[in-house]
C-alpha cells in the first residue's frame, strides 16, 4: 500500500489504497472522523459531489444525483486513500449487511478532485430512510451540525 498520494499519480488503482468519499460523521471533526480508524487513512483533498444531503439527526444522508439533473446541489466532503482493511470498519459503522433495507449502499462513483476525476466508495442513504427530513440546504454537514 502506498503511504500517500503524489500530485502526479493516479488517483485510483486497484493494487494501491482506495479512495472513500465521506461527507458527513466521518468527516475531519465529526464524531466518527475517519482519522481514528485503523490503519490510518491517508487525507487526499476536499471535493463535492452532486446530490441532496438530508439531516437524519446525529448524522446526514446522502442522495447521489448525476450531472444531468436539475435542481442538483454541491455536497462537500473529503477524499481519503484507505487500506482495503479499513472498509469493513467503514460498512459496520454505516450498518451495511447487503440487504435491501440496509440504511446505506456502497457507490463508486466518479468525483472532481484538483481537476481530475477519481473513482470514490460513497455511502448514499436508501431514499426510504429521507422520506420527510429535513433537507440541508448548504450541503455541507459540518457547517450545519455547528450550527445547531
Amino acid at each position: 500500500m502506498k503511504t500517500g498520494i503524489m500530485p502526479d499519480a493516479p488517483l485510483h488503482r486497484e493494487e494501491e489504497s482506495r479512495l472513500v468519499f465521506v461527507y458527513g460523521t466521518l468527516r475531519r471533526g465529526g464524531s466518527n472522523d475517519i482519522n481514528r480508524f485503523e490503519p490510518p487513512p491517508v487525507f487526499v483533498g476536499g471535493a463535492c459531489v452532486h446530490g441532496h444531503l438530508y439531516d437524519l439527526g446525529a448524522y446526514p444522508g446522502l442522495l447521489l444525483m448525476g450531472h444531468e439533473d436539475s435542481g442538483r446541489s454541491a455536497v462537500v466532503g473529503e477524499v481519503y486513500a484507505v487500506d482495503a482493511r479499513l472498509e469493513p470498519q467503514l460498512d459496520a459503522l454505516e450498518g451495511i449487511h447487503g440487504r435491501s433495507d440496509d440504511e446505506y449502499v456502497r457507490r463508486h462513483i466518479p468525483v472532481e478532485l484538483g481537476g481530475r476525476s477519481c473513482l470514490c466508495l460513497v455511502y448514499e442513504i436508501n431514499p426510504e430512510y429521507v422520506r420527510g427530513r429535513p433537507l440541508i440546504d448548504q450541503g455541507d454537514w459540518i457547517q450545519h451540525a455547528a450550527a445547531g
